[in-house]
């Protein structure tokens, strides 16, 4: 059956207000995507029945919240198709994820060791890199891309040495919707590095516009965020190898985290928990996986050619339009569309859309290594999520004519 938007639309209360008296036309989903009402509900009925912390309380409430917060995190294994629900660590989102694997590794490197990262990474798949090899004496390595947005396959390949300790990347570019070969890549960082290497995936525009199977994509960690694929904000996941996780140095330490612990030392609980000091963010982990829950019982085929349907139409929308650059045009992209127009600042172009009801993000979407490698000082940027539709993308550029009117 074709893929019914409308019947998707309805079940997000959000799609039906308006903004400036204009209909919403939501194109900021890289940033966050909406929640259905199943994820909201999931939320109110924790809050109004089992309000309860974890693991420890000798009452049912605690007993019916930590039922459903473990539950949680076996939906999200199987999602990803992890090895073992011990796998899957409760983070408050994908930067937080990539810095629990960034702090280890800074005890873990030698000043002989590099980490390799590309052009195109977000802030928090660099910074975090940056620091890591500051602090260990580690070089930090960076793969180029080429104008198109595209990473430069034969020279990250060839920059790959017995030295690389680990491979940091995303799955897809925020800024650009530049989808990278991952699968491909791993085999071949292990392959060139003799097993040597780990290799980390940032997999905040991944998750939600592909099929993510640890397994199959051969990486040693893949992190990602709830609020990317339909579920709410503070609330993400480091998936790592089990072998791995059980001796990485912990990130935080606290409650939870610990097994035993006298005035002199301590000792450090088992997986997943030695991991997650502190209360948890149990509310938001339930409706992560109510959110999870809901998404795989759709067709992600029909999903992901919808979505490419909308980025196709939007793009041919853009090539047309006078005045206006796409800025990123890779082959395979997640369906993000960057732009500058030559008129107007991305910021002015912003302001002028949101006042037309149509909701973007603008300037150098945490990735501003990447803007002065285009040299640019940075882009607006529509993204789609499955509920946009190619009439909200004729909104879109209804809107950027009276943005080209007002600038000239």
């Amino acid at each position: 059956m074709p893929f019914d938007v409308d019947q998707i639309r309805e079940q997000f209360p959000i799609l039906s207000r308006t903004v400036h008296n204009k209909p919403l036309v939501y194109l900021d989903n890289a940033a966050t995507t909406q929640k259905p009402q199943v994820v909201i509900d999931a939320l109110v009925d924790y809050y109004t029945q089992c309000n309860a912390n974890v693991h420890r309380g000798a009452h049912q409430l605690a007993d019916e919240a930590t039922r459903r917060y473990e539950a949680a995190r076996d939906t999200l294994a199987q999602f990803i198709q992890a090895n073992s629900r011990n796998e899957v660590i409760w983070t408050s989102g994908t930067t937080e994820s990539i810095n629990i694997v960034a702090n280890g590794l800074a005890k873990l490197l030698k000043p002989s060791d590099q980490v390799l990262v590309t052009q195109m990474e977000h802030h928090a798949n660099l910074v975090t890199w940056q620091q890591a090899c500051k602090a260990s004496g580690a070089s930090l390595v960076v793969a180029p891309i080429d104008d198109n947005g595209e990473l430069d396959i034969e020279q990250y390949l060839s920059l790959i040495t017995t030295n690389t300790r680990l491979a940091a990347l995303p799955h897809a570019s925020n800024a650009l919707g530049s989808l990278n070969p991952i699968a491909m890549l791993c085999a071949e960082i292990k392959k060139r590095t003799n097993n040597q290497a780990w290799v980390l995936i940032d997999g905040a525009q991944g998750i939600a516009h592909s099929r993510v199977n640890v397994q199959e994509i051969g990486c040693d960690f893949y992190a990602f965020s709830s609020h990317k694929i339909y579920g709410p904000t503070g609330i993400g996941v480091l998936w790592g190898k089990e072998s791995l996780l059980e001796d990485w140095p912990v990130w935080q330490t606290g409650g939870e985290m610990i097994a035993e612990v006298s005035y002199s030392d301590a000792k450090w609980n088992t997986l997943p928990y030695r991991l997650e000091a502190g209360t948890p963010n149990i509310a938001d982990a339930i409706a992560f996986g109510a959110a999870i829950s809901w998404y795989a019982k759709l067709d992600l085929t029909a999903i992901l050619a919808h979505e490419e349907k909308v980025l196709n139409y939007a793009t041919q929308q853009a090539e047309s339009f006078s005045g206006l650059t796409v800025i990123g045009s890779a082959k395979h992209k997640v369906p993000v569309l960057s732009f500058v127009m030559d008129r107007g600042h991305p910021a002015d172009i912003g302001f002028i859309l949101d006042r037309q009801g149509v909701a973007i993000r603008t300037g150098h979407h945490c990735a501003e290594p990447l803007m002065n490698r285009l040299n640019i000082p940075g882009t607006a940027r529509a993204s789609f999520a499955m509920y946009n539709t190619c009439e909200e993308v004729d909104v879109l550029f209804s809107a950027l004519e009276k943005v080209k009117h007002m600038l000239a």
